[in-house]
């Protein structure tokens, strides 16, 4: 998947290209708009974008995860052997196993806290447009349909501006190594 991003200059061009896009079969989990008019644009059928498609939350959930399960099970093997006498008959696997999963659910939700004030770069971009009524249209396409569908959009709608991310945003979202 690849995400492409449409600056559209206002509501009527945005609902219009929505439709468009749902015409080329993209579907409404692939199309996410974001804008300060957002009730309007749920009245027109258009979906909004959420938290996840706007900030790095996702992500930020998957690094937690990876972060805290190896620190959970280090935390884990540390007490066994710091606090054998205080624990008892509690078993060693027991209690690695159990400072796993808490480390692993204390990294997503912390890195979540963290991921939620990171913004997407785009739209950090266009903020000047989106606060004078524009919308940002983020788009996930299947690899291959990218000149497809930016042909399309343009020979309807030559004023948008359509980008595509970069590979250093790529890698911002753990999509590229």
């Amino acid at each position: 998947m690849s995400r492409l991003y449409f600056l559209a200059p206002d509501l009527e061009t945005t609902v219009n290209i929505t439709h468009e896009l749902y015409d080329l079969n993209l579907t409404k989990e692939e199309v996410h708009v974001a804008g300060a008019a957002w009730e309007q644009l749920k009245a027109q059928g258009v979906s909004v974008a959420t938290l996840r498609q706007t900030s790095d939350v996702g992500n930020a959930a998957k690094r937690g995860l990876l972060l805290g399960l190896p620190l959970g099970f280090l935390l884990g093997l540390a007490t066994y052997y710091f606090l054998d006498q205080a624990l008892g008959d509690i078993s060693f696997l027991l209690v690695t196993l159990g400072m796993t999963i808490f480390g692993g659910l204390f990294g997503i939700w912390s890195s979540t806290l963290i991921g939620v004030g990171v913004r997407d770069v785009k739209l950090d971009k266009y903020d000047d447009e989106i606060e004078n009524g524009a919308f940002l249209m983020m788009v996930d396409v299947p690899e291959g349909r990218e000149n497809e569908i930016d042909s399309v959009i343009h020979r309807h709608h030559p004023e948008v501006v359509i980008e595509k991310a970069t590979r250093k945003e790529k890698r911002f979202w753990g999509q590229v190594k």
